[in-house]
């Protein structure tokens, strides 16, 4: 089968090059990024596609902050686009991956979000990415979306790597305790995806996938600096102590139950693969 991927020079798009070079003999992966394919031109897309049998959309506009500022530059690239690559599959009877994010939902509560609570989006991040998600199953193709969260890897920028940064300058650091969630692996995410492509016929639906367990971002933070062997002392502080337009959600833990299941995945627990990035950082 032939896959087109967007967005191949993020952090899960250069996850799934990986997953590619072991998928090779099955599957013929075309990668593409914003220089190769622009998606929010639906011509291009619709020329790019001709011929694949699915399509993985790993691109996204996913600067929370500045989406505040440029809602409509982020509705192009993370609805009108997906809207684009949604005609793209339907035309070719294509599946289309999509990934999506925890933000559609508002935060609130305590109970890990399933796939068929309510969606309320806090701001235009959640507002562009959900706009996503209904083009697509407006669309009528054939389509998986997968939510995910709290994203890092080895490649790009991400919580992870700016901590690590951080840390080596700095004797201390504060990293609020009162937004809890769940942090991604892109790695995982990309593993995952390839067990889905090579899956005859799978579930069309909405999933959720990040890695098991559950943490704040003080948390997270605390792992970081323990894993990396580093001395600088992380405080735990409150969301109020730094002020920004965008109202993060305080609770945004997602149930996978569906996701492993219906693929039978075994999704590694958050610290392990955290222990597993860092080692790789810091051999390369």
């Amino acid at each position: 089968m032939k896959i087109l991927v967007t967005g191949s020079n993020g952090q899960l798009g250069n996850e799934m090059r990986r997953v590619a070079t072991k998928a090779c003999s099955v599957h013929e992966f075309i990668f593409t990024d914003v220089a190769e394919l622009d998606i929010t031109n639906a011509a291009a897309v619709l020329e790019a596609a001709k011929g694949v049998g699915a399509i993985v959309n790993c691109a996204a506009y996913t600067n929370v902050d500045a989406a505040e500022d440029n809602e409509e530059t982020a509705h192009l690239i993370n609805a009108t686009a997906a809207a684009n690559l949604a005609a793209a599959a339907k035309a070719e009877g294509a599946l289309l991956i999509h990934v999506s994010t925890d933000y559609v939902f508002g935060g609130d509560g305590n109970t890990p979000r399933t796939e068929d609570m309510p969606t309320s989006p806090l701001g235009a991040y959640g507002r562009t990415k959900l706009a996503g998600e209904l083009a697509i199953t407006a669309s009528g193709c054939r389509n998986i979306i997968i939510r995910t969260a709290w994203l890092y890897s080895i490649h790009g920028k991400n919580f992870v790597k700016t901590m690590l940064s951080l840390m080596s300058s700095r004797p201390a650091l504060n990293v609020v305790f009162d937004q809890v969630g769940t942090p991604t692996y892109a790695g995982d995410l990309a593993d995952a995806i390839g067990t889905i492509l090579s899956t005859p016929d799978p579930a069309e639906s909405v999933y959720h996938y990040s890695n098991e367990g559950v943490c704040s971002w003080y948390d997270f933070a605390v792992a970081i600096g323990q894993l990396a062997g580093s001395p600088c002392v992380v405080n735990p502080c409150h969301s109020n102590e730094f002020p920004s337009k965008v109202e993060r959600p305080a609770f945004s833990v997602l149930d996978k139950t569906k996701i492993r299941t219906t693929f039978n995945l075994t999704i590694p627990h958050w610290y392990t693969s955290l222990k597993h990035c860092i080692a790789m950082l810091q051999n390369s």
